[in-house]
């Protein structure tokens, strides 16, 4: 069950000690956090039901309780802070279907958020838009960007309280076959999934039911008004993906979220991801005008790319069969890699070298999301949590960014029994264990130094590999940005006890340096430093 208070007793020469001097935030080296906003933490159980949603779903398809109260209160216990994070991604938080579907694996609700019945309103479930400021506005003071899920693809399924989109917003057949580009886009994922016609230049009205609800909430003027304005200024044509692309940045402008993750992002034109780039940049740079003394930095709006099954080793490219894509090159800065979990079965040489090569090679000013588990992939890499340490070392020690999916840290099960399809991967936060388990304590210590080590140092996972030795496995990383420069060395599979650690040329003679890991000091002496301690790994960073 969740608890109130979340603080780990450790060993105090345990516990993971964060840099005083602030290191630049820099998103291609970022430290994620993936959360299922049902599943993290229930924060007001007061809107745990709404819109009659009372019948009994399969196991763990329905709504748990998770909210935006929920994130709030573990923001402000510092649960994220200690795991070095610096970017949270929540699943939408958009009005879902009021009512569910049953699609053969039990009774479901839109409890993920991807089933929009109103991009303009929060589902209650979830939390309100005065929850969505507030969540902003702490993570920002603790240095946390707020990245959102985007749908534009499809609208949510077709249930006895849920109407169709009307035919001009979208499609109800045929089925993608996804052996080709029109068999992948102008199509439905599955039945009962309406398809967005994001490729169609006719313009549409409003749906009647959003023209109704909004009357009947109070707002239609208001939002006719404001629809008004974004395609007077834009040119635009009142076709469908216009009218979301609109709603979605939206809340660029109203909150000063730092980030989108674009859902099923191939299923559409690539056109459409462009034209949304445009327009989140736009929204950023309105909400920077408008709000001066709340810019965190200068970093540019940040876009992340779902599109199934690219693969780093594609490089810029994703071939349907008849066509290539460049997403980069259409609204994207960074792609979701589905190839790390198979690539992180390899050892460290490989693993490392081949990210370090590709972005500071042919990704160069782009990056890839790297994840071990998620909620949608039924092949993790630990699904039944045997190798929580090892995943922490690989995920967090690897060029690119780094998606935490909740619970990796705390070695949440992948593996329910009772469930079906990815119902497995989506069980709730596991706080009993963090809160009470020496064993997962031990886990999730590992993941918060690393992590800190990571969010300190952008050389870790934006900075160039360059390896000292293999066996055991030593490495420099080297960040560049402007006058900023960053350097760590990265030691694993080291002995355990008294260890001599070659430096190479990354620390000047004379030296001090720190182990962040185990807090041990130590000075280069000939290239090289001593560092005693229990552990066998050693992460050296400049000590000042």
């Amino acid at each position: 069950m969740p608890f109130a208070n979340a603080q780990i007793k450790v060993k105090s020469n345990l516990k993971p000690k964060a840099k005083t001097e602030k290191a630049p935030f820099v998103w291609e080296g970022a430290n994620l956090y993936f959360l299922m906003t049902d599943r993290f933490y229930n924060g007001d159980k007061s809107n745990d039901v709404n819109f009659n949603r009372t019948k009994t779903p399969g196991k763990l398809r329905g709504f748990e309780g998770g909210d935006l109260r929920g994130i709030i209160q573990k923001i402000d216990e510092g649960y994220f802070t200690k795991l070095g994070i610096n970017v949270i991604w929540f699943t939408p938080i958009v009005e879902q279907i009021h009512d569910g579907v049953d699609e053969g694996t039990g009774f479901s609700y839109g409890f993920h958020g991807y089933w929009t019945r109103d991009w303009t309103a929060l589902d209650p479930n979830f939390g309100t838009k005065k929850d969505l400021a507030e969540l902003v506005k702490k993570a920002h003071a603790k240095g946390i960007r707020i990245m959102l899920d985007g749908v534009i693809n499809h609208t949510g399924p077709v249930t006895p309280v849920d109407t169709v989109w009307p035919e001009g917003w979208v499609r109800t057949e045929p089925k993608c076959q996804y052996s080709n580009f029109d068999n992948t886009t102008a199509c439905t994922l599955v039945a009962n999934l309406p398809d967005v016609k994001t490729e169609s230049k006719v313009a549409v009205a409003l749906p009647p039911f959003l023209v109704e609800k909004w009357k009947a909430e109070g707002r239609y003027e208001k939002e006719v008004t404001s629809l008004d304005a974004f395609f007077k200024r834009t040119g635009y044509p009142r076709t469908p993906k216009y009218y979301i692309i609109k709603w979605l940045t939206d809340y660029i402008t109203e909150f000063g979220i730092d980030g989108y993750r674009a859902d099923t992002v191939k299923h559409t034109d690539e056109s459409v991801w462009a034209d949304f780039k445009t327009q989140c940049d736009y929204a950023f740079a309105q909400w920077k005008k408008n709000n001066p003394t709340k810019v965190l930095d200068n970093n540019p709006f940040y876009t992340i790319a779902e599109v199934y099954n690219y693969n780093i080793s594609n490089g810029k490219l994703f071939d349907f069969g008849d066509k290539k894509v460049n997403y980069y090159e259409n609204g994207f800065t960074a792609m979701i890699n589905f190839e790390f979990k198979s690539d992180a079965q390899k050892d460290y040489t490989s693993l490392f070298s081949k990210y370090s090569n590709l972005l500071n090679g042919e990704l160069k000013g782009n990056s890839v999301l790297n994840y071990l588990s998620s909620h949608d992939d039924g092949g993790p890499f630990d699904a039944k949590r045997t190798k929580s340490i090892e995943s922490g070392t690989k995920l967090l020690l690897s060029p690119g960014i780094a998606q935490v999916y909740y619970g990796d840290e705390s070695a949440r099960s992948l593996v329910v029994e009772g469930t079906v399809g990815d119902a497995t991967l989506r069980s709730f936060m596991n706080w009993d264990a963090v809160n009470k388990n020496p064993d997962t304590q031990k886990i999730l210590l590992h993941w918060q130094k690393l992590g800190q080590f990571r969010k300190n140092h952008p050389a870790v996972g934006a900075g160039v590999n360059t390896e000292i030795s293999s066996k055991p496995y030593l490495c420099s990383r080297n960040f560049t940005n402007g006058k900023y420069s960053d350097t760590v060395v990265i030691g694993l599979d080291l002995a355990k006890g008294k260890k001599e650690i070659s430096v190479g040329s990354s620390f000047k003679e004379g030296a001090k340096v720190r182990d962040a890991y185990s807090g041990k000091t130590a000075t280069v002496l000939n290239g090289k430093v001593s560092v005693d301690s229990e552990f066998d790994i050693v992460l050296l960073e400049l000590h000042k």
